[in-house]
């Protein structure tokens, strides 16, 4: 768990004010007895978790692709190839949403705003260096040309959920 305290409480204020403000259809669904803490999540998801991403062309239709996902400091971190289709809909359109599913144990839904971490021009975001130095333990060093092959986001969520029916078995036997 590489998340702080106030990272621990900031995310699990998302969690209960985008449970709280979902529909009733959804609370129906996804409630106090089949959801986790975030601490509970930050211990579950570790490693590398695939997200589904969605992203929005020019003609506002929806596009949907597989990223590695990281859930850093309680937010999803995603790359892409610089010269990817979704790399140019978020430069334009940041608006982003992310699924990750493990089968029906677990369902992380979030909605919000991607910014780049690593530009090909200008500064990178002042936590890039430690995020950089995650994903080359992770991947490896010399993977891609970290700084001109891929590039970098953070999911910057303004809503959050997560079902788990069974927590007890979820959280038994963290999967990455």
């Amino acid at each position: 768990m590489r998340e702080t305290p106030e990272e621990l409480e900031e995310l699990q204020a998302l969690l209960d004010a985008s449970l709280s403000r979902s529909t009733s259809h959804l609370r129906s669904i996804i409630n106090s007895e089949r959801t986790l803490t975030a601490e509970q999540l930050t211990q579950v998801l570790t490693g590398m978790c695939t997200l589904a991403l969605s992203t929005v062309t020019a003609k506002g239709e929806p596009r949907i692709s597989g990223v590695d996902g990281h859930f850093l400091h309680g937010k999803w971190h995603f790359g892409t190839a610089r010269g990817a289709a979704k790399a140019r809909h978020l430069a334009a359109r940041p608006a982003v949403s992310a699924a990750h599913m493990r089968g029906e144990d677990l369902g992380v839904f979030t909605h919000g705003k991607a910014e780049i971490l690593n530009p090909r021009d200008g500064e990178p975001a002042a936590d890039w260096p430690d995020v950089l130095a995650y994903l080359k333990d992770f991947y490896g060093d010399d993977l891609f040309d970290w700084d001109n092959d891929v590039v970098y986001y953070r999911l910057r969520p303004d809503w959050m959920t997560v079902y788990a029916p069974d927590i007890a078995k979820l959280t038994a036997s963290p999967q990455s």
